[in-house]
């Protein structure tokens, strides 16, 4: 083979390799995109743009969704859009997160109707009316209902038209999609017509627990869910360690959240409660699961495990209340062994529901096993 030969051989075994190069990367590209996942944090811990422009900066590369969770910067509306307006630039989607109505100098619906048009689909809602379920259940500041009267159905009906009146009245005044983080009540929070709700990791909560109660209920109503990790700790250093938030990650991506938020407060450190190794495990997944999703176990829910409509039990531990009202009755030390020896059995491929044939009737033929409560379960 003389000289030219072996130039043009060269040539197209490297525009062969080329082509299988982008083909593959193609390919990967396609598989991540072909399932919509959001993953980022919620700067909560300060008040300074410089602060919220250092986190935006550390993790544009590696993340793209940010919860703008300062309330002293959504008072100020310069220091909002400034915010948002770096957000955006930075090409990240983002949420804001308004709290109590009467604080603001401006509409909050005129600025989302502005958002809306400045910043388009990267404007992905707001978060409104936080851990509505966890103030019930521990009657909090917040609690919506206090009043036994009617029993359980009573409750939740109340819970529910209270709530849902809120959250309705953001949705028709232009808000793209509401969102909030909780702790409990996952259930009558999507059927107070939230978009999404973000479970939270907390503390040494069962992880696969949470997931089964939240996905069941978002899938029930078909709605998007996440999750969102917040305190493992009481004090500093608050925040899980970095392997724990890898595997927490993990999880959610595997069990098939649409999004992931790390949530950072108080002021401890340069980025709040995230750290270098934080960082690092993030941009880990983040890699990960662009490169090689196929890495990722994908836990579909195969079983569901039915239990009686408006039962407003906080899933924590065998003895926690119902509605934050009511104490532990007859019928929640065996929901609570029963969920655990289902847990234990079937796993990632738990959801748990309501029955209420009106919301699940549509969606109990996905599961290839229903269980109820009256059933025996062993």
């Amino acid at each position: 083979m003389n000289r030219k030969h072996i130039i043009l051989a060269a040539a197209l075994l490297i525009a062969l390799v080329s082509i299988s190069l982008f083909l593959t990367f193609n390919l990967l590209r396609k598989q991540t995109l072909t399932r919509p996942f959001y993953v980022g944090v919620e700067y909560a811990y300060g008040n300074q743009f410089s602060q919220l422009k250092a986190l935006v900066d550390q993790v544009k590369d590696y993340t793209n969704l940010f919860v703008m969770g300062s309330v002293l910067l959504s008072f100020n509306e310069t220091a909002l859009n400034e915010s948002c307006d770096y957000i955006f630039k930075a090409g990240l989607n983002f949420i804001v997160l308004f709290t109590t109505y009467t604080e603001y100098s401006y509409s909050i619906f005129n600025w989302i109707a502005d958002a809306k048009q400045k910043y388009g689909d990267k404007f992905l809602g707001i978060y409104r009316f936080d851990e509505p379920g966890g103030n019930q259940l521990d009657d909090g500041q917040f609690q919506l209902i206090n009043s036994t009267v009617g029993g359980y159905t009573q409750v939740a009906n109340e819970y529910v038209n209270d709530l849902s009146s809120n959250v309705t009245h953001y949705l028709n005044n232009g808000a793209p999609k509401i969102f909030t983080s909780d702790y409990g009540l996952y259930w009558f929070d999507y059927q107070s017509m939230y978009s999404t709700v973000f479970a939270e990791f907390v503390g040494n909560q069962s992880r696969q627990l949470i997931v089964s109660l939240e996905r069941g209920a978002a899938q029930s109503f078909n709605k998007d869910w996440g999750v969102i990790v917040t305190w493992k700790y009481d004090q500093a250093p608050y925040l899980e360690s970095a392997d724990e938030l890898a595997a927490d990650l993990s999880l959610a991506y595997s069990a098939g959240a649409t999004y992931a938020v790390v949530f950072s407060y108080p002021d401890i450190g340069t980025y709040g409660t995230l750290t270098l190794a934080h960082f690092q495990a993030l941009e880990k997944f983040w890699q990960e699961i662009h490169s090689n999703p196929g890495s990722f176990h994908s836990s579909h829910a195969d079983v569901a495990y039915v239990i009686p409509a408006d039962y407003g039990f906080g899933f924590r531990n065998a003895n926690d209340t119902i509605w934050g009202l009511f104490p532990a009755d007859a019928l929640t030390q065996q929901i609570w062994n029963e969920t655990q020896t289902l847990l234990t059995k079937y796993n990632s491929a738990l959801n748990i529901i309501y029955d209420n044939p009106a919301i699940i009737g549509e969606t109990l033929n996905s599961y290839t096993k229903v269980i109820y409560w009256n059933q025996t379960t062993t």
